[in-house]
């Protein structure tokens, strides 16, 4: 059984709180009168903040009270501890919509992904800005909606966008070279909710044109770069990076082939791992637990 599906059916609960001695034990003497059984827990202390960071994932099967009233349960220790939580309680499988423009290279990564059993959710829907990626989506069996957008259109379809993942009950929103700035409307529809792939090695070369300026710059590593997306441009909590090492030799078209297959692995890890409940956000970082 891979991770991802034995994840899908436990409960996960997410801290971060100011640190001090026995926090440990708090929480999972908690869990444990509550006879639940701990499958994994992590922890992080940051040291310049002194706060304290965990992920404990439990089997709930076994509890003694619903994952509700648990929840109440644990709230006057979060109080006394100044706890931030959350608890993933993973009663059903999670909804993703994509977004895609005309790159359908992370889309078809995703999808592909996704009927493999690697991303243990469901995509109910696929938007795009072009028609282009419609036979892929309907490759892979799923709903397409073309919108197309101008700049007089822009705030109405970013509404028909919104209510269409609204009636999908989508719980993420994945921008796959999804190529229009959101607006404050969208994002706080949203919050914390939706993960972008920038291709390039964040926070150089942000924009739409990252692989000229790197190869403007003369750079010997390009990047991608998974991040939640805020309201300032490429610069959200990043979830995941990676680079790959290039020369004098290679063009600007080089570059871009060497990005995009930097760009679907990881997205798919910072997808993968949002759904899993392993990225914890705290100021302008996160953690990403094993």
């Amino acid at each position: 059984m891979s991770s991802s599906l034995q994840g899908s059916r436990s409960a996960v609960l997410l801290i971060s709180c100011p640190d001090r001695k026995g926090l440990v034990a708090v929480i999972s003497n908690f869990i444990f009168q509550h006879n639940g059984n701990i499958l994994h827990a992590d922890e992080h202390r940051d040291a310049e903040t002194s706060l304290f960071l965990m992920r404990v994932e439990f089997e709930p099967s076994g509890l003694d009270v619903s994952l509700d009233q648990l929840a109440a349960e644990f709230l006057p220790i979060a109080t006394q501890y100044e706890m931030q939580w959350r608890l993933a309680k993973n009663q059903r499988r999670p909804r993703m919509a994509i977004l895609v423009s005309q790159y359908d290279h992370c889309l078809a990564d995703l999808l592909y992904r996704h009927r493999a059993g690697e991303l243990d959710c469901d995509i109910p829907l696929v938007l795009s800005n072009h028609e282009s990626a419609r036979d892929m989506a309907a490759f892979y069996g799923i709903n397409f909606v073309h919108l197309p957008i101008t700049r007089n259109t822009k705030l109405t379809v970013e509404q028909q966008q919104i209510a269409l993942l609204r009636q999908h009950e989508c719980d993420l929103v994945v921008l796959a070279r999804y190529m229009q700035i959101l607006s404050p409307a969208f994002l706080a529809a949203f919050p914390h909710q939706i993960i972008n792939i920038h291709h390039s090695f964040l926070p150089a070369f942000i924009g739409a044109r990252p692989y000229h300026q790197a190869f403007e710059r003369g750079v010997k590593l390009i990047g991608a770069t998974s991040h939640y997306v805020t309201e300032i441009l490429d610069d959200g909590p990043i979830i995941e990076q990676a680079v790959s090492r290039i020369s004098h030799r290679d063009s600007v078209e080089n570059l871009v082939q060497k990005g995009r297959d930097l760009e679907k692995v990881v997205l798919s890890r910072a997808v993968g791992w949002h759904l899993e409940n392993r990225v914890l956000l705290y100021g302008k970082k996160t953690v990403v637990f094993d």
